[in-house]
């Protein structure tokens, strides 16, 4: 009887050991899908020979974001808003914090894709989106839908500039900037074109993270994390769906990449949205082996970004 007691004291203490871990895990998730670590803005403009204004204006809903205007190389083609992804900043992502660490993370240069964006001849709003970087926050990440409220507010500051043709304005989004992207273009017009670069459904995108990621206990702790989300932001994960979004998109091109080896999001969850977008092309695939490769390769080959907004963008 004493052995059978120790074995049932054993087995509770185990199930309690794993049932805290668990939550813990869950807690850990909730925390930064709602307010990730914020990385240092570790680099400028100017370290990569460009000139540049730093510039703080306000999101449509009135939340002070913090950016970059970086002026054209020459004469202007036009000017490009580039979106950042979760968890990352205006630079990309530096792949040196606890999450990155912890999921095998990799390092995403945007202001390598700004530069060439700004040698090819535009000039390049680069921000913090909210709950990131330096810019305010509020009450949690929601992966594109309210993030959509900084795009527009960088489009209304462009269109009170005099060196910013209004005409030719476009959005470059990675990752949740991309989905931000697609909630953008459903509530304006003004943008000629659009680049969308691994855009992913929320819950599409955690289903898959939690079986490549955490293993046999992924789908309850990520169960566990979109509760304690739903309850914070108030909104469930399943109705963030820029599919909808993308439908929405109007006369606006979009241009989707996607890499082909990504595990967390992938090339039908993409290539669903392009086929409900007015006016898509791709998804152009692009080699990976994980989440990462996709951005990676996109910013190392800027020419499939900038040869399609240098013919949305053309003079007619």
């Amino acid at each position: 009887m004493n052995l059978l007691k120790r074995a049932i004291r054993l087995f509770l203490f185990v199930a309690t050991m794993v049932a805290a871990t668990m939550v813990g895990m869950a807690l850990f998730l909730y925390r930064q899908m709602i307010r990730p670590e914020r990385q240092p803005i570790w680099a400028t403009p100017l370290d990569a020979g460009m000139p540049f204004e730093d510039i703080e204006f306000p999101a449509r809903d009135g939340l002070r974001l913090s950016g970059w205007f970086i002026p054209a190389q020459g004469t202007s083609k036009g000017t490009v808003v580039l979106v950042h992804g979760w968890t990352w900043n205006r630079l990309g992502e530096g792949a040196d914090h606890l999450l990155a660490n912890m999921v095998g993370g990799r390092p995403v240069d945007l202001l390598r894709m700004a530069h060439a964006l700004h040698t090819a001849g535009y000039a390049v709003l680069s921000y913090d989106t909210r709950n990131h970087g330096l810019s305010a926050g509020n009450s949690g990440v929601t992966f594109g839908m309210k993030e959509a409220e900084d795009l527009l507010g960088a489009m209304d500051y462009l269109l009170g500039r005099e060196d910013v043709d209004p005409a030719k304005l476009a959005a470059v989004g990675f990752s949740m900037g991309g989905n931000t992207v697609l909630y953008g273009l459903a509530r304006t017009g003004l943008f000629q074109a659009a680049v969308a670069v691994q855009p992913v459904s929320p819950e599409f995108f955690g289903n898959r993270f939690a079986q490549d990621v955490l293993g046999p206990f992924g789908q309850p702790i990520l169960r566990l994390a979109e509760t304690f989300y739903q309850q914070s932001v108030g909104t469930p994960i399943g109705a963030i769906e820029p599919l909808f979004a993308a439908a929405g998109a109007g006369d606006t091109p979009v241009l989707y990449i996607q890499g082909e080896g990504d595990r967390w999001g992938g090339v039908s969850n993409v290539a669903h949205m392009a086929s409900v977008t007015p006016h898509a092309t791709g998804p152009l695939l692009v080699p990976s082996e994980e989440r990462y490769g996709g951005y990676r390769y996109a910013v190392s080959h800027p020419e499939l970004i900038i040869d399609f907004l240098d013919k949305q963008l053309a003079d007619d």
